[in-house]
């Protein structure tokens, strides 16, 4: 602590700049703690239900919950931007992020959608270095490795080709260019704001498609991912609700909280943190379909885990305030 001209002790910028960054990472972890919910919302939902029709009405309920969190908040005209086609950009590659990834999930068990996602983020780093000009160190790139070794081990490679995972890549690439634009949004844009035209950008399009192929009369597809898509629109029974209510809940908590965290801290710092979800992956495929990871699953889960928890204290380590 410096005294200040007044007697009063102020706080070190440094010592700001720590909490700042354990604030940020906080938000990473736990908007990817709850991002894994609505992946088992949609995994549990895509046997039976549309992919615009959970779309659309997850759009609702996330919005219902974003306009509630604002008026509580005291926040008032979360719609006024001076960067609509910014907005506009950043929805459209949300949205295909969104639909390569739920139809890949379709076709693949839980735990290997969201281990093939993790290639994410990697391609943020590059993305944060090339677009943002951050400076990447060895110690993050180091950790960004590790965690991908990781997904590696648990994804067990055979050489056998699954276009479904390649679904999943092009989500994670369109994930990446996703949270490099927030971050190129954080001088002028609230997180509310951000997710905002997210949701209303889905009630457009999942109603647009719904609008044209909801009859199903395209439907009738083998393939888990056409299925998904292409489904007719059906009332879902009381016993489905609290699924797609989950999925509308977890994606606007969890846009809310990814949105801060590379609001608040460098991109290349917050994606290994988002390697956090994972384990739940692993937690809920045991609990509602009925697998379990072997030893070599649990050795990519503790490559993944601990290769965050380094970065966590090398930053926090090197923004500590020296002893005078």
């Amino acid at each position: 602590m410096t005294p200040s001209g007044d007697g009063v002790a102020e706080t070190p910028a440094v010592t700001r700049g720590s909490r700042h960054v354990v604030l940020g990472i906080a938000a990473a972890m736990g908007g990817s703690a709850v991002f894994s919910l609505n992946d088992l919302c949609i995994k549990q939902l895509s046997g039976e239900y549309a992919l615009h029709q959970v779309i659309l009405v997850r759009a609702f309920v996330g919005l219902t919950f974003i306009l509630a969190f604002a008026a509580l908040s005291g926040q008032r005209q979360i719609w006024r931007t001076g960067r609509p086609w910014m907005h506009a950009i950043r929805a459209s590659v949300v949205m295909i992020s969104n639909a390569t990834y739920f139809l890949g999930l379709a076709a693949l068990p839980l735990a290997d959608a969201a281990a093939i996602g993790f290639v994410a983020p990697l391609l943020l780093t590059m993305l944060s270095v090339l677009v943002l000009r951050e400076k990447v160190g060895w110690h993050r790139w180091g950790a960004v490795v590790v965690g991908l070794i990781g997904v590696v081990v648990m994804l067990r490679p055979e050489g056998q080709f699954r276009w479904a995972a390649i679904l999943v890549l092009v989500s994670a690439l369109c994930y990446a260019i996703t949270q490099t634009m927030t971050r190129m949004f954080r001088e002028t844009e609230s997180s509310v704001t951000i997710n905002f035209y997210t949701q209303v950008a889905f009630v457009v399009v999942s109603s647009t498609m719904g609008f044209f192929v909801g009859d199903g009369h395209l439907a009738g597809s083998s393939d888990a991912s056409l299925a998904f898509l292409f489904r007719p629109w059906v009332m879902p029974p009381a016993s489905d609700w609290i699924f797609f209510v989950g999925t509308g809940v977890s994606v606007a908590i969890g846009g809310l909280l990814m949105s801060q965290a590379y609001r608040m801290n460098e991109s290349a710092l917050v994606a290994p943190f988002e390697y956090t979800s994972m384990p739940l992956a692993v937690i809920w495929g045991l609990l509602f379909f009925g697998t379990f990871p072997d030893l070599q699953g649990w050795v990519g889960i503790a490559l993944i885990i601990g290769a965050g928890l380094y970065t966590l204290y090398r930053e926090t380590r090197k923004r500590r305030p020296k002893s005078a």
